[in-house]
């Protein structure tokens, strides 16, 4: 039985999205399956993936629905109707995971709690480099992140260092701030029981700090997983932020009315998965 479902998002980017699945695949836990959930993109994903079935351990599906600009939240909530684990763990097409992440989300986890850890920044040049030469950076040792470091590959070195469980890691349990939704995970019954993201979110932006204050309203608190569980973080444009100031007024409703449950959310999927 699976345990664990990774439910990457992406759009558009498959030399990005390769590289995350072979993160994946190098991961030192194994009972998990992996649900690519697409947000329109073209033919080259979608060949990408299957390509990429054959060649990898662990289970790889595809949930893809129409480009209609950028609706992360809904295809997220699809992908989750599907998915077998108890534990959700929500990673980005963009953001490759270290052979450990899978393993370090099962450990960390616990009832009552969600998870976020933190990110790593690669530059423009040193992600080209990367994709070009399909760099297996989920497994580098410290002297090469050092190295990358000087080289100003990368932005930050202190995220590297790995501090183990304690109770400083709930410290800020109320802290819906900083938690995205490109290195999280909680439980199922607990994403399930808000209705998952809100499909209200429709552009760039808050959609993950929706569901992080919702969760925290129905009593799942944050466990702060930063310096324990990173990821490395691809270089892109940033994304068109014209319906921010929509989502934010969004954003304030929910935490104004104290909201648990998503207006529009994965209860409408959960019935045909």
């Amino acid at each position: 039985m699976v345990e664990v479902s990774v439910i990457v998002t992406t759009y558009n980017w498959p030399e990005a999205l390769k590289m995350v699945l072979q993160g994946l695949n190098a991961q030192s836990y194994s009972n998990f399956e992996v649900i690519v959930a697409d947000d329109g993109s073209t033919h080259e994903t979608k060949a990408l993936i299957e390509q990429m079935t054959g060649a990898v351990s662990y289970s790889l599906s595809h949930v893809w629905h129409e480009d209609k600009g950028f609706r992360a939240a809904a295809i997220r909530n699809r992908a989750a109707a599907r998915a077998a684990g108890k534990l959700l763990i929500f990673l980005d097409g963009d953001s490759v995971p270290f052979s450990n992440f899978v393993e370090k989300y099962v450990r960390f986890s616990e009832k009552g709690f969600f998870t976020s850890g933190n990110r790593i920044l690669f530059s423009r040049s040193f992600t080209a480099r990367v994709i070009h030469e399909t760099l297996p950076v989920f497994g580098w040792g410290l002297t090469m992140w050092v190295k990358a470091w000087l080289n100003r590959d990368i932005k930050r070195l202190l995220p590297l260092f790995s501090l183990p469980d304690g109770w400083f890691r709930k410290l800020h349990t109320h802290k819906w701030r900083g938690v995205r939704t490109c290195n999280m995970a909680c439980w199922k019954s607990d994403f399930y029981q808000v209705n998952g993201f809100d499909e209200s979110f429709e552009g760039w932006g808050r959609e993950d700090s929706d569901l992080a204050i919702r969760l925290i309203n129905s009593g799942v608190l944050r466990k702060d997983v930063r310096y324990a569980i990173p990821i490395l973080h691809l270089w892109h444009q940033e994304n068109d932020r014209a319906q921010l100031e929509e989502n934010d007024e969004r954003l304030n409703k929910t935490i104004a009315l104290n909201k648990t449950k998503a207006d529009v959310g994965v209860d409408r999927y959960r019935a045909s998965a």
